[in-house]
């Protein structure tokens, strides 16, 4: 049945707050590109197939990379999209996007170095349905298509300006040829930036754009199927479809709209009421245990007239550390440097209890960073458990690195130095393992698990301190730093690790590799930037990269509980299978009587 408004609930305490779809770690959220942004403005690929993890070339705005020349060149050929303006999407948006990254590399979330726009050794227009990229070396095609040029979402020319009423194109950031325009694709990233709220040269001042995102003529301009007709900073969003979306599946709703709730015990009395045809059930609330996580339980008695549909999103759980921490006197980062200190805190982590007790079984382990479900690149070493429970083995590699243990409380390094017995460099004595961890709120089973883990780690002296803060907040805190104020946080976790997307495969040079804008703690070692680089340049097994940082620790390792238990109205259709990048897809929805 045609037309009607559909109502999805956002998760707790994760609003949209940038709409810009070219930005830093800060706002690159599920919340902000595959609840949002995509819905708007098309990514050149489009990835979830059916349910899985794969490509669908049928919703793309271009057919998939042709390869020549030992994997270093390759041809893209656009389909025939539009934007809203009656303009057509052509190769020039593409060389938008690419001279916007080569100028603003540090600006994008998904830059690692030596990778796309380091690795493009030239790209040229062929005519304005198809470019060739020339690669600097030959790579693994399956890492080029779902890594790289995934990260492309072409831009319309009438956002290549640097003031408001600006001619398109007037910017100079080219679209005709690449590279060499980097003074003006700053200029234009800056306005664009501001005019979505955010100010390069003031990162952490407040987005008072917000209020402007559905009025904006910019943000008008789309080749998705929707386009914004209300949004506020509270996070309440307004779509309608985009009469003029020129892709295979058209809208048939009226209207879809995302509803904000400052936490899921809001969002499920919302859900009882009946003001929601698309909300989720909170773990709290979960009267059926999953008997495998791949199993929908059985319907809520207190939702009659919905259906359960987990969503298992393909990604890993983990919240970092800050190895340049500055806080405790520049201590923590110090600490968290040692590799027996990150034994001892993954040691304490009971995935397995915390999965049957707080999640009811609709979890799965993170033992490293490759997803184990769906289980496609996984090793046997990530599926097992290298750092079972244990307060005795986290109590001996704290006593035999020189710490005095003191249980309940908080203990501190009494053999200062860099021996084999000692606590390790730049650790001065009476350095105390007392670190600050905040956390999203809003969310129940986030808190559960984190006062949990605080009692667990207490057991060895570990003493953390919890607090707690909106999702954008943390998300927001949690970015890579070098000193200084920025970089006084130690833990952050925003409860939802990695979601991989636009890094569609598990590779991980966007999160772990040196240097990486979505690196949140600065970890660093040569050895794992070498397995990564062999993974996406020589082949595709990603064994020696993910055992090796399964034991290597660079963040905490969480387990990763399905996304959503998605509830949906029994009159509502085309949902399943839900995209496990958690794209939203209203454009397939329709009601029945």
């Amino acid at each position: 049945m045609s037309g009607g408004t559909a109502t999805w609930a956002e998760p707790p305490s994760a609003v949209p707050n940038y709409i810009f779809p070219f930005m830093s770690l800060a706002f690159f959220s599920v919340t902000n590109l595959s609840q949002f942004q995509q819905l708007m403005y098309r990514p050149l690929y489009w990835f979830g197939k059916n349910g899985t993890a794969s490509i669908e070339p049928s919703l793309s705005l271009a057919a998939e990379p042709v390869y020549s020349n030992s994997n270093q060149t390759a041809v893209i050929n656009l389909k025939n999209y539009k934007w809203s303006n009656g303009e057509t999407v052509t190769a020039g948006d593409i060389m938008f996007w690419m001279n916007m990254m080569h100028a603003n590399k540090a600006n994008w979330a998904a830059y690692a170095p030596g990778t796309f726009p380091d690795n493009v050794k030239s790209i040229t227009i062929n005519s304005p349905t198809q470019l060739t990229f020339t690669m600097t070396a030959s790579y693994n095609p399956l890492w080029l298509t779902y890594n790289q040029f995934s990260q492309i979402t072409p831009m319309p020319a009438a956002w290549d300006i640097t003031a408001a009423g600006g001619a398109p194109a007037s910017g100079g950031c080219s679209m005709t040829t690449y590279g060499g325009t980097d003074t003006a694709c700053t200029a234009v990233y800056t306005y664009l930036s501001k005019t979505s709220g955010y100010d390069p040269a003031n990162p952490s001042g407040a987005n008072n754009a917000l209020n402007t995102y559905a009025t904006n003529p910019l943000w008008q301009i789309v080749d998705g199927p929707w386009h914004l007709t209300q949004f506020d900073a509270s996070g309440d969003v307004t779509m309608k479809p985009n009469p003029s979306y020129s892709g295979p599946v058209k809208a048939t709703l009226a209207e879809f709209k995302e509803v904000p709730f400052t936490s899921d015990s809001a969002e499920f009395n919302s859900l009882v009421a009946g003001n929601l045809d698309f909300g989720y059930l909170p773990t709290q609330d979960i009267t059926s245990p999953a008997k495998s996580p791949l199993v929908s339980g059985a319907n809520n008695a207190r939702l009659g007239g919905f259906n359960l549909a987990p969503l298992y999103l393909y990604g890993i759980n983990y919240f970092p550390y800050n190895f340049n921490s500055s806080s405790d006197n520049g201590n923590a980062g110090k600490i968290f440097s040692q590799l027996y200190v990150r034994q001892a805190i993954q040691t304490l982590v009971d995935q397995p209890l915390f999965n049957s007790k707080v999640f009811k079984g609709y979890a799965v382990p993170t033992y490293g960073p490759v997803p184990v479900l769906p289980n496609t690149y996984a090793s046997p070493q990530e599926t097992a458990n290298p750092f079972a429970y244990s307060v005795s083995k986290a109590k001996q590699l704290l006593t035999s690195h020189g710490w005095t243990v003191v249980a309940g409380g908080t203990s501190t390094c009494t053999s200062p130095g860099t021996g084999a017995t000692q606590c390790g460099a730049g650790i001065p004595a009476g350095a105390a393992l007392n670190f600050n961890l905040q956390y999203a709120t809003g969310t129940t089973w986030i808190t559960q698990l984190m006062n949990t883990e605080k009692a667990s780690w207490a057991q060895v002296g570990i003493n953390v301190n919890l607090s707690s803060a909106s999702f954008n907040t943390v998300l927001g805190q949690a970015v890579p730093c070098t000193g200084g104020a920025s970089c006084s946080w130690a833990m952050e976790n925003w409860g939802g690790g990695w979601e991989f997307s636009p890094d569609y495969y598990p590779s991980g040079e966007e999160i772990f590799q040196t240097g990486a804008g979505s690196n949140s703690g600065s970890y660093s070692n040569p050895t794992n930037d070498a397995n990564i680089k062999e993974s996406y340049q020589t082949n595709t097994n990603l064994d020696k990269y993910q055992n090796f940082l399964s034991t290597d620790l660079p963040v905490v390792w969480e387990p990763n509980p399905a996304y959503e238990m998605s509830e949906i109205k029994s009159t509502l259709h085309g949902v399943v299978p839900q995209n496990v990048f958690a794209y939203l897809t209203p454009e397939n929805w329709y009601f029945t009587k």
